[in-house]
């Protein structure tokens, strides 16, 4: 495999050309939109785009925060058939830290924190919006760094408490704020896009949903590919005061078969696919997917930030993946939502100018300049990719980070 080694703006960057593309053996997940884990996600990044948005209108910068271990412990229920009720509450974990204030002025972020996740639930999960308790642990503290060896205050401690934007500083100079690493890989499959599109059609507003009051959004699927043949297992919940009887469930989940081969034959033509839904369920002892709210966080489930769909939506296992949770980071400086973001985006625009399979690694070092990641790692499948276009493509991502931060917060990217 040829390999080129350079440096390209103090970043180590290695390209490795004529690398075997993967094979068609795929095994992927995806958490549908009403799941804990994906609430969580979307709940912390709408919380940290919600304060993003009131620091930027009111002192001009984006401000210190994190929101990134958020948590939904699952509340309890009672379903019947037709009819069903909480009866104990989904709680709201707000883990993070957030500057209080700025130059003397208070900021409310508890009031903001609270608008928003009522906003949230109202949209998502209207059933629980009654029945939440919403737990905050928002802290101011400083970072490890700041020793007092006087009577001067060290500015590291500044940074959750400035006293005015210029306090901040990414203002001068951006840094990385862990040691930590963004992935991105292109393209998809055809199974691997099926997977995203059939999930969405079942947990989100779609012709089928809009038509079937009793399709809930806890959808789960995870699913097996050779190249010719797919196995899919699937999780889809129904909500019981739209299911009057055990016979109705069951006709119900046919219908949700059928629309599944319905979308297999328009998405995966030439393909055998098999689907297996709601596993667990033994009607005869009406042991059934059937909830209230349409979702598993009515009855015990948790919900945590980091644990669900990656940047691209997906789980992919055979596929290169890291663990960071991007949801709810600082959109400015946190290298666990930035650089996966853009290694996801690089690898696409590679995948587009070599038409081959692309991977992307950005590995930084806390307090070096973000701009300029310790490695860079980017591995093509064609054996004659250009190494100074690839340089080109590389040195456009690292200068467009001020941009990125202006889309995730003025809401242009939707993490899934």
């Amino acid at each position: 495999m040829p390999r080129t080694s350079t440096t390209i703006n103090h970043s180590h960057l290695v390209i490795d050309t004529g690398m075997a593309k993967p094979d068609a053996t795929t095994i992927v997940e995806r958490k549908g939109l009403g799941h804990p884990d994906t609430l969580a996600d979307h709940l912390a990044e709408r919380l940290s785009r919600a304060y993003s948005h009131y620091t930027v209108q009111r002192f001009g910068a984006v401000l210190h925060h994190n929101f990134d271990k958020l948590a939904l412990l699952g509340g309890a229920s009672e379903v019947r058939y037709g009819a069903g009720r909480l009866t104990a509450p989904v709680r709201v974990l707000v883990n993070g830290r957030a500057a209080p204030m700025c130059g003397g002025e208070g900021i409310p972020v508890e009031e903001i924190v609270e608008a928003e996740v009522r906003a949230f639930f109202a949209e998502r999960l209207r059933e629980v919006l009654d029945q939440l308790d919403i737990k905050f642990n928002i802290t101011s503290n400083s970072s490890p760094g700041a020793v007092l060896t006087g009577d001067e205050v060290p500015d590291r401690t500044r940074w959750f408490n400035p006293r005015s934007i210029e306090d901040l500083r990414e203002r001068r100079v951006r840094l990385s704020n862990d040691t930590s690493l963004g992935t991105g890989w292109a393209p998809e499959n055809a199974f691997e896009s099926f997977v995203r599109e059939l999930v969405n059609h079942f947990s989100g507003e779609s012709e089928f949903t809009l038509a079937h009051a009793w399709c809930g959004s806890d959808v789960k699927l995870m699913g097996y590919w050779d190249g010719d043949q797919a196995d899919v297992v699937l999780c889809v919940p129904q909500k019981s005061r739209h299911v009057g009887s055990r016979a109705e469930y069951v006709r119900n989940a046919e219908s949700v078969l059928a629309e599944c081969y319905r979308f297999a034959g328009l998405r995966l033509p030439e393909a055998a696919v098999r689907f297996r839904l709601n596993a667990r369920d033994v009607p005869e002892k009406d042991e059934l997917y059937l909830t209230y709210t349409g979702s598993s966080i009515e009855s015990g489930d948790e919900g945590v930030v980091g644990r669900g769909n990656r940047v691209n939506g997906l789980i992919t296992p055979l596929r290169p993946m890291n663990l960071e949770g991007a949801n709810g980071k600082n959109p400015v400086y946190h290298v666990g939502k930035l650089y996966n973001i853009a290694a996801q985006r690089l690898a696409q625009r590679l995948h587009e100018a070599t038409d081959g399979h692309a991977e992307v690694h950005l590995v930084s070092t806390t307090g070096q300049r973000l701009d300029q990641p310790w490695r860079i790692l980017i591995r093509l499948s064609s054996p004659d990719a250009q190494a100074d276009k690839v340089q080109a493509l590389v040195a456009e991502t690292l200068e467009g980070f001020p941009a990125l931060t202006d889309e995730l917060v003025s809401d242009g990217i939707v993490l899934s």
